[in-house]
C-alpha cells in the first residue's frame, strides 16, 4: 500500500496523533508525515504511506502558505495563545504600520527557532529545556519569505490589537517566531491566536479529506504527486532501471519518473548527461 494522504488536521491534536490514525486506519506502520503543525494549528498536512515515505523530504521541501492571526501586546513563553503570559501591555497600531513592517519581511532572514519546538540540540529537543527551565542559546535558520500582507480588517479588543495576515514561506519557518520577529519590529510583543496551512507545494487546502474520511481509497498515487516527466519503461532500458543502473540522459530533463504499467518504479536525477537513481518504488497503490 503506497500513496500520500492530503488530510485537513484539526487545531486541538497534534501531528504525529494524525499519523497515528493513519497508522490504525489503514493497518499499516510505514507512515510519516511532511511538516509538523503545532497543536493549535489546523490545514494541510501531507501524509505519506508505504513506499511514498522516501518522498517525505522532497515534499516537506516544498513551499508553504499559511494564514496567521495575530494579537500584539501580549507576549507567552510559547509564543503562542497556549502558553503562560509574562506580559501583557497595551498596544495600538494602525493598519499602515503593520503594512509596512510585514511588506518589509519579503526577503530571506536568520529567524529563531522558537524554544517551544522539537529541534534537537545535544540530542534533546528544546521543548524539553525549556520544561526543565534550562537556559539553552536558541538555534537560527535561514528562511525565505516569498510573500506576505495583510488580510481582513484591524480589529481593536481591550486594548489589543489583532489582525491577520497571508504568508508563502520556506521549509524550515516558524510562524510563531515571525510574529514574534513582526511585532518587535512595531516595538511591541505580540503571539499567534490562530494558524491554518492553506497549501503545501500543489496541494491546496480544498484537496484535502477531513480526519474522519481516512481511508485506503483517499490514497493519492506517487505517479501522481510527483510533477516531474514520466516515462513507461520499454524493453531497452526497463533491466537497467529495474536493477537502479545510471542510464544516460536523453530525456534533457533534470528529474524523471520512471513508470511500469503506469505505475511509479523509479525516480531518477541526473547529474550531468547521466540519470542516476535517486528513490526506487515498488509501484502502485494496491
Amino acid at each position: 500500500m503506497n500513496g500520500v494522504l492530503i488530510i485537513n488536521k484539526p487545531s486541538g491534536i497534534t501531528s504525529r496523533d494524525v499519523v497515528d490514525k493513519v497508522v490504525k486506519k489503514l493497518n499499516t506502520k510505514k507512515v510519516g508525515h511532511t511538516g509538523t503543525l503545532d497543536p493549535i494549528a489546523r490545514g494541510i498536512l501531507i501524509v505519506c504511506v508505504g513506499d511514498a515515505t522516501k518522498l517525505v523530504e522532497d515534499l516537506t521541501c516544498n513551499d508553504k502558505e499559511y494564514i496567521a492571526s495575530v494579537e500584539l501586546g501580549t507576549k507567552t513563553d510559547t509564543l503562542d495563545n497556549t502558553g503562560k503570559i509574562i506580559e501583557d501591555i497595551k498596544c495600538i497600531k494602525t493598519k499602515e504600520e503593520i503594512e509596512k513592517v510585514l511588506k518589509s519581511f519579503e526577503g530571506s532572514y536568520n529567524q529563531e527557532v522558537p524554544i517551544y519546538s522539537a529541534v534537537k540540540i545535544n540530542g534533546k529537543k528544546l521543548y524539553e529545556y525549556a520544561r526543565e527551565n534550562i537556559d539553552i542559546t536558541l538555534p537560527k535558520r535561514m528562511v525565505d519569505i516569498k510573500k506576505i500582507s495583510l488580510i481582513d480588517d484591524i480589529e481593536y479588543k481591550n486594548n489589543k490589537t489583532i489582525f491577520k495576515f497571508k504568508c508563502t514561506v520556506s521549509k524550515g519557518t516558524y510562524i510563531r517566531s515571525l510574529i514574534r520577529d513582526i511585532s518587535l519590529n512595531l516595538n511591541t510583543v505580540g503571539i499567534m491566536i490562530d494558524l491554518i496551512r492553506t497549501r503545501q507545494g500543489k496541494f491546496k487546502i480544498e484537496d484535502s479529506i477531513e480526519i474522519d474520511e481516512i481511508d485506503r481509497d483517499k490514497l493519492i498515487n506517487i505517479e501522481d504527486i510527483l510533477t516531474c516527466k514520466k516515462v513507461e519503461l520499454n524493453d531497452e532500458i526497463k533491466k537497467k532501471v529495474l536493477n537502479g543502473c545510471k542510464i544516460d540522459n536523453i530525456y534533457n530533463d533534470k528529474e524523471i519518473l520512471f513508470t511500469l504499467d503506469k505505475k511509479a518504479v523509479a525516480y531518477y536525477k541526473s547529474d550531468n548527461d547521466i540519470l542516476k537513481p535517486y528513490k526506487m518504488f515498488k509501484g502502485g497503490i494496491k
